[in-house]
């Protein structure tokens, strides 16, 4: 039997205090990392990884099933085409699928973002019951199917289940097309439990909940979740989507007599725990207090602007020193690289000026957005994926160095150029996550069988 080989040497890696030449990279069984050693050429006899090596990325907000839906709501079903007429849309898609698709589509999905290079994803998921709203005979059915798929890609995952009970502010009663979604804290905690006993969580494995949005569940359920939460575990992350429309703002100051971020910065114990998503309508005192919080903005720049949910409030954000990451949502891009590129682009058209996000004058954007995006990723996730340092996953990139996007630059060079040129395929390599190369020159083994299996259930959807 061949021994096992857990270290390699990357010619140019970067660590959490900057770029180092001839890095030793060594991790355990688990996929931990128990050294890191630039300079480390003559001391070992490992692989040699001959590249650029990155800290792999995490995707903090995923709706997985939606991956389906790309391409196929670009025409105008309104006058007034917004985000509530493409919701409509998206609850009739919804309402289609049965696990097997699910689990075909996320599949394909994080097979999709290996290959961006993202090598984790926050799973914020509501499609609780049949297509007919009732319950499976096993709760957490979809759930399970999704960790199947994440297991299978090799990517590591942080499963939010929703709790999800009104159709909007004032406990309004729930409509058709959303009881696929509809339960309450109890079935929550149930489900939650279900899951630690069918998959014990482990360093690739993180749950925690996500508590839809403040129009979608009452205060009094929102503070009964977070209590039973904390007792089961201190820890768990929470996600929420908040402020992303501004119907949605106005409702909430109607309703609860203030806009949804200040009323949840008020009346909840928000903390470094918490990833608010989205965020995109705030005042100059909710950028604030957000940023003060501790808690992680989830930032979806490729669908808040396909959805036209506005801009967040970056520049102002950065210099109050808030922490964020970024997730690709809807799913009509999965590219990690463009995420990060619309967020600095969006910035440069709301302030009319160019590269405005960096620490300093003179300072590397690329090397901004990416560091920045890996520690908030990390944070929202959960778990131990927050850099090339001991004790984090051995979650990594290869770029290719050949590419014509990264040939001849280096240092931050590398990074702008991965942020902001975008010619030809992506330059990301080889993908490891937990001490496993999941892809290997751009491919990944299921990738055929995945493309097959997601093809069939499109095939169904849409007939």
């Amino acid at each position: 039997m061949k021994p096992v080989i857990r270290e390699l040497i990357a010619d140019r890696a970067l660590l959490p205090d900057g770029w180092r030449s001839n890095v030793l990279l060594e991790w355990d069984e688990q996929g931990i990392l128990t050294a890191v050693r630039p300079d480390a050429e003559t001391l070992a006899l490992a692989p040699r990884a001959a590249a650029t090596v990155l800290p792999g990325i995490v995707n903090l907000h995923s709706h997985a099933f939606q991956r389906a839906m790309a391409g196929l709501t670009e025409y105008r079903s309104d006058p007034s085409d917004s985000f509530w007429s493409w919701r409509t849309l998206m609850y009739q898609f919804a309402g289609k699928l049965a696990p097997a698709d699910l689990k075909a589509v996320a599949l394909q999905l994080y097979i999709e973002m290996l290959q961006a290079g993202y090598t984790s994803v926050c799973e914020f998921h509501y499609l609780h019951h049949d297509r007919d709203g009732k319950p499976y005979a096993n709760p957490t059915e979809n759930l399970a199917c999704l960790i199947e798929a994440a297991q299978e890609a090799g990517i590591g995952l942080t499963l939010l289940p929703v709790m999800y009970q009104h159709s909007g502010f004032g406990a309004q009663a729930p409509h058709a097309g959303q009881a696929r979604f509809i339960n309450s804290p109890q079935w929550m905690m149930a489900a939650l439990q279900r899951l630690q006993a069918d998959h014990p969580q482990h360093a690739g494995l993180r749950y925690g909940v996500a508590p839809h949005s403040l129009r979608a569940v009452s205060p009094q359920s929102l503070q009964q979740l977070l209590a039973e939460l904390r007792q089961w575990d201190a820890q768990a992350p929470v996600h929420i989507h908040i402020a992303e429309q501004r119907k949605e703002v106005e409702d909430c100051s109607a309703a609860l007599g203030a806009p949804p971020v200040a009323w949840l910065l008020d009346n909840v114990e928000v903390d470094r725990h918490w990833c608010l998503v989205h965020a995109t309508h705030m005042t100059a005192a909710e950028t604030l207090g957000m940023a003060r919080s501790g808690a992680v903005a989830g930032i979806c720049p490729t669908t808040e602007a396909n959805l036209g949910d506005g801009i967040f409030n970056g520049v102002e954000y950065a210099a109050a020193h808030g922490a964020w990451g970024v997730g690709s949502d809807s799913h009509i891009s999965t590219s990690l690289s463009e995420e990060l590129r619309l967020f600095e682009y969006s910035q440069r058209l709301q302030h009319r000026q160019r590269n405005v996000l960096a620490d300093d004058q003179g300072a590397s954007v690329g090397s901004y957005l990416y560091r920045k995006a890996l520690h908030g990723g990390a944070a929202a996730s959960g778990r131990q994926v927050a850099g090339l340092q001991v004790g984090q996953r051995a979650d990594l990139l290869v770029l290719d160095q050949q590419h014509a996007d990264l040939e001849g630059k280096h240092g931050d060079q590398l990074l702008d150029s991965f942020v902001f040129s975008h010619h030809g395929q992506t330059p990301v390599r080889d993908v490891m996550v937990g001490g496993h190369w999941v892809i290997n020159d751009r491919k990944h083994r299921l990738q055929d069988a995945s493309l097959a299996a997601y093809a069939g259930s499109m095939k169904r959807l849409l007939a």
